[in-house]
């Protein structure tokens, strides 16, 4: 698989967080995109100007710029964001924040609509890469999802990427 490794300096995140069973997450992440979007971004993609500070927080934060990721080990369920790289200001109640750790990341392209493309690079990162890969483990119980903002994610040319956070062995 083609990877590059970046190294990059911690940064906060924020959005919309929802815990997932590791199980069911394939079929239900994607339902929880569609929420939030028919929620509060369909709107916003029409062209309407943010209007509550949900909406506000979502523009000038970029919010769907990334899924994330965040395990901690426990019961097969992990928290996910749908989230963007917080430029400050108030939080909306509906939303939360995480600081993302300096490290290293293996970074994955994706090509392809979604969520088929993503989740095929995903599968085969943790069932074929990391455990033949001889120089990296997984550093933490993250990854994010990284969406272009260029393009529809339903183009057969869409680009999206994986990033894991690595660490040499």
């Amino acid at each position: 698989m083609d990877y590059k490794i970046d190294k990059m300096e911690s940064f906060k995140v924020i959005g919309f967080s929802r815990v997932f069973n590791m199980k069911t997450s394939y079929t239900e992440i994607p339902k929880f995109w569609d929420e939030v979007y028919e929620k509060y971004s369909k709107q916003l993609c029409e062209g309407k100007d943010p209007q509550t500070p949900v909406e506000k927080a979502i523009v000038e934060n970029q919010i769907g710029m990334f899924g994330i990721c965040i395990e901690d080990g426990k019961d097969g369920n992990f928290n996910y964001m749908i989230a963007g790289c917080y430029k400050g200001g108030d939080v909306p109640a509906e939303m939360t924040t995480y600081q993302l750790p300096e490290c290293e990341w293996a970074k994955f392209e994706c090509t392809g609509p979604m969520p088929g493309s993503l989740q095929s690079v995903n599968t085969a990162i943790f069932n074929e890469w990391l455990p033949t890969n001889s120089k990296y483990n997984i550093a933490c119980g993250l990854n994010i999802e990284w969406y272009s903002p260029d393009g529809k994610p339903s183009d057969s040319d869409y680009k999206s990427a994986i990033w894991i956070p690595v660490k040499e062995k």
